[in-house]
């Protein structure tokens, strides 16, 4: 991993730690769909996990397109925004999380939301994972970097690495 790389995977682990909640996007029948989500995250950045109802929008959007996108940021809605604001897209697929890994990621999403523990026992309630394929990292306006994961490689920033 070069130091670009790592340079932009703490800019992207620090910011999701300084946040609890994300936009979550969806979309059914080409209309996208946005909710305000609580998350947690794997070291690793692989995955995100956040839980909903089963009886909601974006559940039954989400069964119909597992494809997702999370949009992270730390704005403090004032003017110094333009400049000082960090945004981060996430860009995945969603599923249920499997029997397996179950335990040890509610854990990791309990320890982040201990509030949400009666939420996320309930039989109504889909626990989901989001197999992170890549960031989209912005900040100082324009300043874009992406990493991608899985199967794509590396990190670029645009008039630079990639066209």
């Amino acid at each position: 991993m070069d130091t670009r790389e790592v340079k932009v995977r703490e800019s992207i682990q620090e910011l999701l730690n300084s946040q609890k909640f994300a936009v979550l996007s969806t979309q059914r029948h080409g209309q996208p769909y946005s909710s305000l989500m609580a998350f947690a995250h794997t070291e690793d950045l692989s995955a995100i996990l956040v839980a909903t109802g089963t009886a909601t929008r974006k559940h039954v959007n989400i069964t119909t397109e597992p494809r997702v996108s999370l949009l992270f940021d730390n704005r403090s809605n004032s003017d110094s925004d333009l400049n000082a604001a960090t945004a981060l897209t996430a860009v995945g697929t969603i599923m249920q999380v499997v029997p397996q890994e179950k335990e040890m990621l509610q854990s990791l999403y309990l320890k982040r939301h201990p509030g949400l523990d009666a939420f996320l026992r309930e039989p109504a309630t889909a626990f989901l994972k989001i197999i992170i394929r890549h960031y989209l990292l912005v900040n100082q306006f324009q300043q874009v970097m992406e990493l991608h994961l899985s199967d794509e490689k590396g990190i670029f920033t645009p008039g630079n690495d990639y066209p």
